[in-house]
């Protein structure tokens, strides 16, 4: 089927028409599977009620979760002031209390009075302390020193405050994953050549800011360390937290050891899809640890949501850009453009940091210009500078066609060849580029020879394509009698691996040009998977294969008879560039969809599909009847 210039951008105008004039900013759009596996992790408490967040590139983590947060809170919070007090009977191993939240200094300053006063005037002041603040730790600590005095204290340090929440945070976040910046550290000093450790050498990592509240951590930091993970396991389990301790070379101080913490906190893994798959096939302990998903998404779906909510998400990301406003043409050009990033004409990217790059670099160009707004051009000139910075690679690849050191025909017909789409990916740049697949035939015993896999340039997936080209050759041609004729198929002046099935349409094209020995038109490119039974499967990178073969045709002159095939189930995938969109629309470059090989084969000759089968020539005995000639006849004529 022939498409139209319609057909190859999104319906812009569309989602316009549902704007609204006013619009709140909004992060976290169409998100609600990924909130609700949240608030579910956030309704349980215990060791086995973690989560782990998927966050995908281009998401700021930190903003995720403060809008996460902004609403929403662990039920289970419980905040406490965490406190190291001396132990009257080991002068190594502080007790450690807890007392409610902001209260910390208060307690120690009324157990410091209470311990100057004579025993026989305390008991009142015992009771008012434990009326005041009460909490389980704190009334044996005072059962145990209320007949101390200061004197008992083998050491000089009787208390430090190792966290106090005046306000608690709803979240705490660990983006610098460390020993000392997620579990703490406990310091040595010397003193007259001993060396120690004491109480105001105690300093808290993030499980204890965060103990009693909502701790995420940046998994991908976390793994550089595998200790650590192991570390915080242990913790999540025993639900006490233990000083890490000095090695043997500090002396003293590596007896010293602090009475451990009780951990109550909910923790919120965050990283990438493959770091979530990773742990869940090698670590035995993570689903029990983190049996709760928070998957976060990077697409919108314009057909299962309204598109309204979406322009909160750009509104939020305009916001955050602190740029010139934006037309009513330029909203088009952005979700032109983000569409584009989506691979989808009905989905729409949700890649934050991409999003607000384009508008601070429209912005830039608007500024030239001197322009009070951002309109359309100004976000067209932004994506064509961002395509130009990351060219050079595209422009002497696409030299080295024009002069003829690759050769790429783009007019004409040839026996045997046929021009495929791929797309080529060189640091971080990727760009379409046109190959040409070329197919020979022998006599042989029906084999399909891959010259990439003989020379192992291809992939797995190559590879599978290829045979299963040969099971379709053979399932058409060859269902009563052997095949014996053999092939073989190539990618042409290819020097790297070659994977992926989007060439085998290409590929089975090319080889029923060689075996019945009828010319295919040079001007048309075409990209595709196939099944056995022929059937055109869907690729992918479909707008920068078109795009690639538009640009050497173009440079070559466009005349009209230019065109390219792609999978019919790839159709909604088309977001092509306005130039061209135009070229299609005055009818200078086709664009056509196949659902079947058959349909591929009738544009790229000139007869009905069934007398080109019927020129097919699998076996000797066809080739002997269409020839009655001797070899060395054929030979030499």
């Amino acid at each position: 089927m022939q498409l139209s210039a319609s057909q190859l951008t999104p319906q812009t105008h569309a989602w316009l028409s549902q704007r609204p004039k006013e619009c709140s900013s909004q992060l976290l759009v169409g998100q609600q599977r990924a909130l609700n596996g949240l608030a579910a992790a956030l309704r349980q408490t215990g060791a086995y009620g973690h989560c782990f967040a998927i966050v995908p590139r281009g998401f700021n983590h930190k903003e995720v979760f403060d809008e996460c947060f902004a609403t929403t809170t662990w039920q289970h919070s419980r905040w406490f002031d965490w406190l190291y007090l001396a132990d009257p009977d080991d002068a190594l191993r502080p007790l450690c209390v807890n007392v409610p939240s902001g209260n910390a200094f208060a307690v120690i300053g009324a157990l410091q009075h209470i311990l100057q006063q004579p025993l026989d005037q305390r008991d009142d002041l015992v009771e008012e302390l434990v009326t005041s603040f009460d909490t389980r730790a704190l009334r044996d600590y005072i059962q145990r020193v209320k007949q101390k005095t200061f004197d008992d204290f083998a050491s000089d340090q009787f208390a430090t405050v190792i966290v106090g929440h005046e306000h608690p945070a709803p979240y705490y976040y660990c983006d610098r994953v460390s020993e000392s910046q997620l579990f703490g550290q406990m310091g040595v000093q010397s003193i007259g050549g001993t060396v120690r450790s004491d109480l105001h050498l105690l300093e808290p990592g993030w499980i204890l800011k965060a103990n009693g509240g909502v701790l995420a951590i940046d998994i991908d930091a976390l793994l550089d360390q595998p200790a650590m993970y192991k570390r915080l396991k242990e913790v999540l389990k025993s639900g006490y937290f233990e000083w890490p301790q000095p090695t043997m070379e500090a002396g003293a101080a590596y007896f010293y050891r602090p009475e451990p913490v009780p951990i109550d906190i909910k923790i919120i893994l965050v990283g990438s899809r493959r770091s979530y798959a990773t742990l869940n096939d090698y670590d035995d302990d993570f689903s029990d640890l983190f049996p709760f998903l928070a998957d976060f998404q990077s697409r919108y779906d314009t057909t299962q949501q309204s598109i309204a909510e979406y322009f909160k998400f750009l509104h939020y990301v305009w916001d955050n850009a602190d740029v010139l406003p934006l037309t009513e043409n330029a909203y088009a050009a952005v979700l032109t453009e983000v569409s584009r990033w989506a691979e989808h004409q009905y989905e729409l990217s949700l890649d934050a940091i991409a999003l607000l790059q384009l508008l601070k670099q429209a912005n830039a160009v608007a500024a030239h210009e001197e322009k009070t707004q951002i309109d359309g051009d100004s976000i067209r000139s932004a994506v064509k500078q961002q395509r130009e910075r990351g060219g050079y690679i595209e422009e002497v690849s696409r030299r080295s066609i024009l002069n003829n050191e690759v050769r790429i025909d783009t007019a004409g017909e040839i026996v045997g060849q046929v021009n495929g789409l791929t797309v080529v990916s060189v640091a971080g740049v990727e760009f379409g580029e046109p190959s040409r697949i070329t197919a020979t035939i022998h006599y042989g015993d029906g084999d399909i020879i891959d010259i990439e896999r003989k020379s192992e340039l291809s992939g797995n997936i190559h590879t599978k394509g290829v045979m299963i080209l040969s099971a379709y050759l053979a399932h058409h041609f060859a269902r009563h009698e052997p095949m014996s004729v053999s092939a073989t198929v190539v990618f042409e002046q290819s020097y790297h691996e070659v994977d992926g099935d989007s060439a085998s349409l290409g590929e089975l094209c090319c080889l029923i040009s060689a075996l019945a020995d009828v010319p295919f038109k040079q001007s048309v490119a075409l990209t595709g998977a196939i099944d056995q039974f022929g059937q055109v499967q869907a690729i992918g990178g479909v707008n920068e294969k078109i795009e690639g073969f538009f640009d050497l045709c173009a440079l070559r002159g466009l005349d009209g008879s230019h065109q390219v095939l792609i999978p019919e189930s790839n159709q909604k995938q088309l977001v092509l560039r306005p130039d061209i969109v135009q070229a299609v629309e005055q009818g200078q470059f086709h664009i056509h969809t196949v659902d079947h090989v058959d349909e591929a084969l009738s544009y790229l000759c000139d007869m009905p599909v069934k007398d080109l089968y019927k020129q097919v020539k699998l076996n000797a005995h066809n080739e002997q009847e269409s020839d009655s000639r001797s070899w060395w006849q054929r030979w030499f004529s």
